[in-house]
C-alpha cells in the first residue's frame, strides 16, 4: 500500500472511530466500506463492519461480512466464533455448530466457543455432547458462573441429579447468589427426560437467568 493510501487509510479509520462514538453505525459502515476499496483484503475492516451490522440488528448482512472474513482467513478463530455466534442467534443451530466446532478447532482454548457449542447442542436436544462442551467451558473459565449454571441444568434434564447438585456445590464456592438461582431452578424444572416419560406432565417454564458468558 503506498504512503498516500497509508494516510488515507488514517484519516478514514478516525471517521470510522468518531461515527462509533457518536451511535452513527451507517456512517462507520461506510468510512470501512472506503477501507476496502483501498485494500479489500483488510481483515481488520471486514471484522469491524460485521460487528457493526450485528449491533444494528442486521444479522444477515453481519453474516455476509463475517463469512467473507473466514474465506480470507480461514484460520481466524475469532470469525469463526462471531459467525456461529450470529447463527445461533438466527437459530440456524447447523450451521452455528459448524462454525463454533471449527473455533475450538483452531484454538481449543476458547473458552466462549465451547460455551456456545453447548448452548446449541442443549436447544438441538444432544444433551450428552452439551455436557462435553460445557464441561470444557468450566475448565478453562472456572469462576465465571455461566458454564456451572448450564451443565448443572443440562444434567438435571437427563436426570443425573447427583452430578447436577455436585456442579451445584462447585458454583456456591465461589458465586452464592448464583448457585442460590441455580438451586431454585434445579428444584422448579422438571427434567426433560422426566418429560419424556410422562408425556402428560406440564412442566414449568425453564428459567434462562445464565445465557451469556
Amino acid at each position: 500500500m503506498s504512503i498516500s493510501s497509508l494516510t488515507t487509510r488514517w484519516w478514514l479509520m478516525l471517521k470510522a472511530s468518531a461515527a462509533i462514538t457518536m451511535k452513527r453505525h451507517q456512517d462507520a459502515i461506510d468510512a470501512y466500506r472506503q477501507i476496502l476499496a483501498l485494500r479489500p483484503d483488510d481483515k481488520e475492516a471486514r471484522a469491524v463492519i460485521g460487528n457493526l451490522y450485528a449491533e444494528a440488528g442486521d444479522l444477515a448482512s453481519a453474516v455476509k461480512e463475517f463469512e467473507r472474513l473466514v474465506q480470507l482467513d480461514p484460520t481466524q478463530a475469532d470469525a469463526w466464533f462471531n459467525l456461529g455466534f450470529l447463527h445461533d442467534k438466527r437459530d440456524e443451530l447447523a450451521a452455528a455448530e459448524r462454525c463454533f466446532r471449527k473455533a475450538v478447532e483452531l484454538r481449543p482454548t476458547l473458552d466462549r466457543a465451547w460455551y456456545g457449542l453447548g448452548l446449541v447442542l442443549v436447544r438441538d436436544g444432544r444433551l450428552e455432547a452439551a455436557i462435553e462442551a460445557f464441561e470444557r467451558n468450566v475448565k478453562l473459565q472456572p469462576h465465571s458462573p455461566y458454564g456451572y449454571f448450564q451443565l448443572a441444568m443440562t444434567h438435571h434434564h437427563l436426570g443425573q441429579s447427583a452430578e447436577a447438585w455436585q456442579v451445584h456445590r462447585q458454583l456456591s464456592e465461589f458465586e452464592p447468589k448464583f448457585a442460590a438461582t441455580l438451586k431454585r431452578d434445579l428444584e422448579q424444572t422438571v427434567p426433560r427426560a422426566a418429560s419424556r416419560i410422562s408425556p402428560g406432565s406440564s412442566p414449568k417454564k425453564e428459567e434462562t437467568t445464565a445465557e451469556a458468558a
